[in-house]
């Protein structure tokens, strides 16, 4: 039988019976025969400083721009004065406190009629880049701070520890250090005495007597002279496991949680940089904070580089993960090293490899004894850059490889695939990146199954839904789940696998969409974030042989859906909309009350002279109309190109506002049409939309038959195939008294199905079900409702070796099913 989304959602419970209707689907899991041993590394996490997941976020310093370095303007930090003082800040290069860290603010304090200094409300500025100049940036970020409810955030009793260097040659009053609301009242107070010739640190605590989500940081004195600030720095004194320099306890605890088996760090696009000058380099990560110079990073903000080496090494540690280090190879986006200076890149790889391991009497197992950890960190894993291919880079992997096998042979080396894989030297593992829609995942399941055994191991690097995802809604997460299925049923060939991004603070986003979600109060996981704790909680340790099958009850809905229209990078208008099927209208749009009955996603969509007007800039954009119930009817209507890169996407057989299937007419830079979406089969020729001009559009729907036609022209005629919406894998656990099943239902529809547990075994007849849902496709996390969508525990009843189980639409299900005693 099959439930309609709506009541299938809302179903109390999960529905189990020994004996029931006849089923869609049949899930065989040959329990008696033990498949492949599945990686123990299967599923682990990818950090980058991306999105401030560092520097903002999972690194607990609260102070942006602490050392100064960021910009040409103090970003971060305002002036405190009243109308009767006069006093100036400004960047100040003349004397610095070291040479990686040249810049110092100089607060200049001719009159004070009472209390003036510098402001640091945290995280709160916007992107900005390496030349960025004075004149217009600072109000840019005032603008953005006023704009927003939060800054640092304090809770009531706990303590915080603050740090500057300050010198100057004619103060002679006291600082205070004050953390306070926005109207200035003190929730925390300090005074130092600061007068100092040279450089001198100071370090205080201070306890807060107030919980407050906008606080902000206040240093400031009362009488006349010259003060220079360096590396002022605000932690919380409770870190993740009270590591100095550490991490935000809830943050870190959020990735403690995902079960990760390791962590990929520092990147990603981070670890190349733009330039070879702004490549991550880890000795600079290492040592006194004030000692790090930070560089550019190509995310748009300047990395402080707090969250170092060390530090990440201590995150795995502390959260039981392998550490997976990416080395860069001497490659940038726009430059690279020449062969003849590649020397220093290839040590720096070898020198990460003894910091992380060698013994405390070693060049760097020294300094990594005197950072507070004498014991190695057992550093097995790393990867020759990132996203690198082509010659320059199989030349470059040559010498790391032949290098660290030398030294190290026992470290195993992750290799990029970009345009072909390195010959001239062994591959033991494989970087592959996947981004895109629900349905290409969905595809994608079986990608692994006829893999080469003998090939190299595979190492996912990098995936995740970012087409229709919203800002990490339900069908991505069920698109990635269906795809973690296949590499689970897979895991002797894939190796590993990480979800990214990991982090994002919404005022610094620069990918969409990320796991988990924070400002400096609080955070939440979107669907994403649980399906990967789901998988990695519940890792089958050897597969079981599982096969679905459909049943004679089982029904195919081929191109059924809404219709509708959409841009990419394009402005467009759209008139004379029409859907007939077999003589009868079932949409003729005249506009007439306005979107009246459209679902628009995106872009800025209005109503002009009878036509549906685009003129936003923003890709992916759609509105979309009629019912998901509509089959075998034509879609025809006009449409004009106004402006922009690309040319239409006209939308048939959609489900919902999250599926991508669609004629994308100029698209590819205005080169080609073609047909995307699940089923489809690459249909693509050149061609393009010119501006200003009308063009008349016909889609004939029959059964899973499409034709469209562009001005009376066939363009296409294809036929679109059945794509699986029920997934699954199955496995043992580690201590083989368990079965565990993973289902992911991608359909709109509840599916019941027939689970038959082959072998001699006798099953307990209750289990543990684990289910992801929500209330749409859609459906998302939020600051306001965090938990709108999470993981449910229920017990399913009747279980034995055959019994009906329904799976409810749009959901992942993880069942654990014990053996009888």
């Amino acid at each position: 039988m099959r439930l309609n989304l709506f009541a299938s959602l809302f179903l109390v419970g999960l529905v189990s019976a020994a004996v029931a209707a006849e089923p869609d689907t049949r899930l065989i899991v040959q329990a008696d025969q033990p498949g492949v041993t599945v990686s123990p590394l299967l599923y682990g996490i990818f950090f980058e400083e991306i999105n401030r997941a560092g520097d903002g976020g999972l690194y607990a310093e609260m102070v942006q721009n602490r050392s100064f370095e960021d910009a040409k303007a103090p970003i971060g930090w305002t002036l405190l004065k009243g109308s009767d003082d006069d006093v100036e800040i400004a960047l100040d290069t003349s004397r610095p406190l070291n040479a990686n860290n040249p810049t110092s603010l100089k607060l200049k304090i001719t009159k004070a009629a009472g209390r003036v200094g510098i402001c640091n409300e945290g995280f709160k500025g916007v992107r900005y880049g390496r030349s960025d100049e004075p004149h217009g940036l600072a109000e840019r970020f005032q603008n953005a701070a006023r704009s927003q409810a939060c800054g640092l955030f304090v809770e009531k009793d706990k303590r915080y520890c603050f740090s500057m260097h300050v010198r100057s040659d004619d103060f002679r009053g006291p600082l205070t250090i004050t953390i306070e609301k926005p109207d200035g009242s003190a929730i925390a107070t300090k005074t130092i005495e600061a007068a100092a010739a040279g450089w001198k640190k100071f370090e205080v605590v201070l306890t807060s007597a107030a919980t407050e989500t906008n606080a902000r940081l206040v240093v400031s004195a009362a009488s006349p002279g010259t003060i220079y600030f360096d590396t002022l720095s605000l932690f919380p004194v409770e870190t993740f496991k009270g590591r100095a320099n550490g991490l935000r306890k809830d943050l870190a605890q959020m990735l403690a949680e995902m079960h990760p088996a390791f962590v990929r760090f520092p990147g990603g696009c981070f670890v190349e940089g733009d330039i070879i000058a702004e490549a991550a380099r880890w000795k600079k990560t290492i040592g006194d904070i004030a000692e790090r110079p930070g560089h550019f990073n190509l995310w748009g903000y300047r990395s402080s580089d707090g969250l170092g080496y060390y530090e990440y090494l201590q995150l795995c540690e502390d959260i039981g993960a392998e550490p997976l280090f990416v080395i860069n190879c001497g490659m940038a986006h726009k430059d690279h090293v020449p062969m003849d200076k590649m020397d220093e890149y290839v040590q720096d790889a070898l020198d990460a490899i003894e910091y992380a391991n060698g013994p405390a009497d070693s060049k760097w197992g020294e300094m990594r004894a005197k950072a507070g950890h004498p014991a190695p960190f057992h550093l097995k894993l790393m990867e020759i850059g990132n996203e690198n291919g082509g010659p320059v880079y199989h030349e470059r992997y040559a010498l790391f490889y032949d290098a660290i096998k030398k030294r190290y042979p026992e470290v195993r080396l992750v290799v990029n695939d970009w345009q072909g894989l390195p010959k001239n030297r062994p591959v033991e593992i494989l970087d592959e990146h996947y981004y895109n829609s629900p349905d290409f995942f969905f595809s994608r399941n079986q990608q692994y199954d006829k893999y080469d055994r003998a090939r190299h191991k595979v190492y996912v690097g990098e995936y995740a839904v970012t087409q229709g995802a919203g800002n990490g809604n339900l069908i991505a997460a069920i698109g990635e789940a269906a795809f973690m299925t296949g590499m689970e049923r897979n895991g002797d060939v894939v190796a590993m696998a990480s979800y990214a991004p990991l982090f994002v603070h919404p005022l610094w986003k620069a990918w969409n969409p990320n796991a988990i979600v924070f400002d400096s109060a609080r955070a939440y996981g979107t669907p994403s974030y649980h399906v990967q704790a789901m998988f990695a909680a519940n890792r089958a340790e050897r597969t079981a042989p599982a096969a679905l099958e459909k049943t004679d009850a089982a029904t195919d809905s081929l191109c059924a859906g809404k219709i509708g229209v959409g841009t990419w990078a394009t402005q467009a208008e759209f008139k004379d909309i029409q859907v007939t099927k077999k003589g009868r209208t079932l949409l003729a749009a005249d506009f007439c009350q306005g979107l009246q009955g459209w679902d628009v996603t995106g872009g800025r969509w209005s109503v002009r002279h009878g036509a549906l007007s685009q003129t936003g800039p923003g890709e992916g954009v759609r509105a979309l109309a009629g019912s998901a119930d509509w089959t075998n009817y034509t879609l025809t209507l006009k449409a004009r190109k106004t402006g922009g890169a690309e040319g239409f996407l006209i939308m048939f057989a959609n489900q919902s506002a999250q599926e991508k299937c669609w004629w994308n007419l100029g698209g590819w830079g205005n080169s080609r049409h073609a047909l995307e979406g699940a089923g489809l089969p690459e249909a693509s020729v050149n061609g393009k939309i010119e501006t200003g001009r009308w063009y008349d559009i016909k889609i004939a729907i029959e059964g899973p038959h499409v034709r469209c036609y562009l001005d009376g022209k066939l363009v296409h005629d294809v036929t679109r195939k059945v794509v699986p919406q029920l997934f699954a894998s199955a496995g043992r656990s580690a201590h083989g008294d368990e079965l565990i099943l993973k289902v992911v239902n991608g359909s709109n529809t509840a599916i019941e199905t027939q689970i038959v547990l082959r072998g001699q075994e006798r099953w307990a007849a209750k289990a543990e079900a684990i289910v992801l849902g929500g209330k749409s496709l859609g459906a998302e996390n939020s600051f306001e409702n965090p938990e709108n969508v999470v993981p449910q525990r229920e017990v399913v009843e009747h279980v034995g070796s055959e019994f009906n189980h329904t799976f409810p639409a749009c959901s992942v299900t993880i069942l654990r099913i014990k053996q009888a005693k």
